[in-house]
This record gives structure tokens, C-alpha cells and sequence, in this order.
């Protein structure tokens, strides 16, 4: 299928992609530490990852906390400690989308992962 140039379509493409794909949207890019180490850019957000905003507001950027939810629906992930206040008061998770982070601590709990993850650098060198 030709990629579009029009903003909308991109949106909707997005938007009405299989399950498969949005997967692979919830990438973020790892620290240059981690880089390093696993000879990989990015790899998909996990819940239990420990990450750090890069962008959005001034009382988010740079925030540092571990991921509570991976919605693959949005391509959002909601960190522990970034809330937002609702009208009533409460404060409610609020969801940041996978671009703007940066995996600082990989959660190694899943065998599968981390297997990929060496077999990825293998495979380069």
C-alpha cells in the first residue's frame, strides 16, 4: 500500500491499523546506555519499563517513573507519579504517548524479550 502525504489519511491509517501494527507503534527509544549494551535504537514499551518524558508540559519533562498501563488502542502509555487533576478533584492516570520517552531500565522479567533482544545483537555483530 503507497504511504499518503495527507495528514488525514496518515491519522486514519493509524487509527484502523490491525493489532500487529500498533504494537510496533509503542516504540520508544532507549537510553544511550542501553543502546549500547543491546545494540538496539528503540524497542516497544512494557508495563514495568522505567522511563523518563522527554516532551510535553513543563510538569511532566523529564519526569522519571515506572509504566503502570500500555494502551495499544491510543499508542499511549500512563506512567506512575504523571496525573492529571479532573474537575471534581480527583486526580486520574494521565497518558503519554510512546514517542516522547526514553527507556532508561528495561523490565527483564519476560524470558521471550530479552531473548529477542540478545538474539537482535547477535545478529548484528
Amino acid at each position: 500500500m503507497a504511504k499518503s502525504s495527507k495528514a488525514r489519511v496518515q491519522r486514519k491509517e493509524q487509527a484502523h491499523a490491525p493489532a500487529h501494527k500498533k504494537s510496533k507503534m509503542l516504540s520508544s527509544r532507549l537510553s544511550n546506555e542501553l543502546r549500547e549494551k543491546y545494540g538496539v535504537r528503540s524497542i516497544r514499551v512494557c508495563k514495568g519499563d522505567t522511563v523518563v518524558v522527554l516532551r510535553g508540559n513543563e510538569d511532566i519533562c523529564g519526569f522519571e517513573g515506572k509504566v503502570l498501563d500500555v494502551f495499544t488502542n491510543t499508542g499511549r502509555v500512563s506512567i506512575e507519579g504523571v496525573t492529571v487533576e479532573q474537575a471534581d478533584g480527583t486526580a486520574t492516570a494521565r497518558p503519554i504517548h510512546a514517542s516522547n520517552l526514553v527507556v532508561v531500565k528495561i523490565n527483564d522479567e519476560d524470558p521471550w524479550r530479552m531473548d529477542a533482544l540478545n538474539s537482535k545483537k547477535e545478529a548484528k555483530q
